[in-house]
């Protein structure tokens, strides 16, 4: 009986066996995408911070870099020649208008002064004799000519000649051209004793510029001249350099293609201007603007522009650099979210606005200017609509989110900050 191994019977149907093994594989394959479906779960939800939008007035504004100047700067130079003896304040003091900076010797002017004064006691002196002449020899005169009067009168009746009387007539002409003479001295006594006084008035002048005050109230610079150095009119380095800090101007510029702006507003009142320093911007100092060039720059295309601002802390300083933001006008219920909320894309800015339904809605928004840590939505969102401020990298646009309370954040807590 012949028997048939089953080494042999494997031999004999190798497709057989392999059509069964793909069945198996197919078979588990099958089963293992089927648990996998009854396995799959939907993403979570995306943890943000959100806030509320807000409506608010905001003022619109332009921000430049500007530099501080001294109102008023005055360099000290001597009016007279002379040699320094004193001086009468520190480098960098604070000066009073009026206050005694320089002396320069006065020996010179004052001799001059005492000589002015002399000259004039002389010439009253004169002037007094002159008076005195005058006083006699008008006494003189009317003698004189109630003399000719008489002879006149008694050479009509014959009781004297014609030539006594001609004569007591040239008498008393003679007295009257002495009068005159006297006169004119006394004119010319008045006029002498006039000039005298001139020359007086400016002997004081002159010495008085030996004394050099301060013509302002400011802050001293660094002395340029000692004790001992002549000082003359005229000498191209100034003894000091005085300028006033309260209150100070800050100069700016804006493009010519904001002039019509600053124009419109600055025709309905006075603009207001904020001025910080770049290392305490939380600190602004608001004054006006009070100056507008009167020419646009040829070669920059701006403008100047001055806002002057009080400065009683000396806070500010000529000559250093500062934040200027002139406020244009005020932009009444304007919608204001946190700046981080807007992102920006490929097709520009967005923000993600949380519906009802707790899911994110990717929303584009036109974004104005930033009010402080706020930014104004020109367009897009509505007061009161709730966006993601926080872990917008985790939201996708119509996927749920989960508000993490600790966090939330509502804007009315900052609008005090503006």
């Amino acid at each position: 009986m012949n028997r048939v191994s089953s080494y042999i019977h494997f031999k004999i149907h190798p497709k057989k066996n392999r059509a069964l093994t793909l069945m198996a594989i197919t078979a588990l394959l099958g089963a293992g995408c089927a648990k996998k479906q009854a396995m799959s779960f939907d993403r979570p939800p995306a943890p943000v911070t959100v806030a509320a939008a807000v409506a608010q007035d905001v003022p619109v504004y332009l921000d430049q870099i500007g530099k501080c100047v001294a109102r008023e700067v005055v360099e000290i130079r001597p009016q007279v020649s002379g040699r320094i003896t004193n001086i009468h304040f520190a480098d960098g003091a604070d000066i009073k208008k009026g206050d005694l900076l320089f002396t320069v010797d006065p020996r010179p002017f004052q001799a001059s002064l005492q000589q002015a004064e002399a000259n004039l006691a002389k010439d009253m002196a004169l002037k007094r004799q002159a008076e005195a002449a005058l006083a006699r020899d008008r006494a003189q005169a009317k003698l004189g000519e109630a003399q000719a009067r008489r002879y006149a009168q008694l050479n009509r009746h014959g009781v004297v000649s014609n030539e006594q009387s001609e004569q007591m007539q040239t008498n008393a002409e003679a007295l009257n051209a002495s009068v005159a003479a006297d006169e004119a001295s006394v004119r010319n006594a008045e006029e002498a004793s006039k000039a005298d006084e001139a020359a007086i008035e400016n002997a004081k002048l002159q010495l008085s510029y030996c004394f050099i005050r301060s013509p302002i109230n400011g802050r001293a610079g660094q002395r340029l001249v000692d004790v001992g150095n002549l000082a003359a009119p005229g000498v191209g380095t100034p003894l000091l350099v005085i300028q006033q800090l309260d209150p100070i101007y800050a100069d700016f510029t804006i493009s010519q293609n904001d002039l019509s702006a600053v124009q419109r507003n600055l025709s309905q009142g006075a603009l207001k201007a904020e001025v910080r320093l770049p290392d305490e911007a939380d600190k602004p100092v608001v004054g006006n603007l009070t100056f507008v060039d009167n020419a646009v720059k040829d070669s920059t295309g701006t403008v100047n522009l001055r806002a002057t601002i009080a400065n009683g802390d000396r806070r500010f300083w000529p000559g250093r650099f500062v934040n200027v933001r002139l406020v244009l006008s005020v932009l009444r219920g304007a919608v204001l979210v946190p700046a981080t909320a807007p992102q920006m894309s490929a097709k520009g800015q967005f923000v993600y606005v949380i519906k009802g339904d707790s899911t994110a809605e990717m929303r584009p928004v036109a974004v104005g200017q930033r009010q402080g840590e706020m930014v104004v939505i020109e367009k897009g969102i509505a007061s009161g609509e709730m966006v993601v401020v926080n872990g917008q990298l985790g939201v996708t646009p119509g996927g749920k989110v989960l508000v993490e309370p600790a966090k939330a954040a509502d804007l009315s807590q900052n609008g005090g900050n503006l």
